[in-house]
């Protein structure tokens, strides 16, 4: 993963679209594993009664960015690559970060959620350093003149 100047933007873009896939595997099987604790699923049912058609908007506004990140890291030229990833990244590093720290069902935030938060913390955090690094393109002139 250690960036270099080898390495063309198809392939950078490529890894990096593997990485925001990465992380939203762990965001989904986190979710998935949340819900096998016991009364979960009435706790879902008493917070959809109180979560407004906003909030739920709000969701999945914040959820999309991580999802068009799979995309926009392939797409983007490298400038506009460079500015969604840092702000795409500090907000669905929050996104993962604030849910753990509001316990749900009167417990704790239970172990794998931290496990799987921190995997994609890092995960992001690499992302993030391997876009910093990313070397600005060499401009090409036509010379043929």
């Amino acid at each position: 993963m250690k960036p270099n100047k080898e390495m063309t933007d198809t392939k950078r873009k490529a890894l990096l679209s593997t990485m925001w896939i990465f992380v939203l595997l762990n965001m989904v099987y986190a979710d998935i594993l949340g819900m096998l604790r016991p009364g979960y699923l009435e706790f879902l049912d008493r917070m959809s009664q109180q979560l407004t058609g906003i909030t739920v908007l709000l969701f999945a506004i914040l959820m999309e960015i991580a999802i068009s990140m799979v995309l926009l890291s392939r797409v983007l030229d490298y400038k506009a690559n460079r500015w969604v990833h840092f702000i795409a990244i500090p907000l669905t590093i929050l996104w993962v970060i604030v849910p753990s720290l509001m316990p749900s069902l009167g417990d704790a935030t239970p172990l794998s959620y931290f496990f799987f938060a921190s995997v994609e913390v890092v995960t992001m955090l690499a992302i993030f350093w391997y876009v910093w690094k990313w070397p600005k393109p060499e401009r090409r002139y036509n010379k043929s003149w």
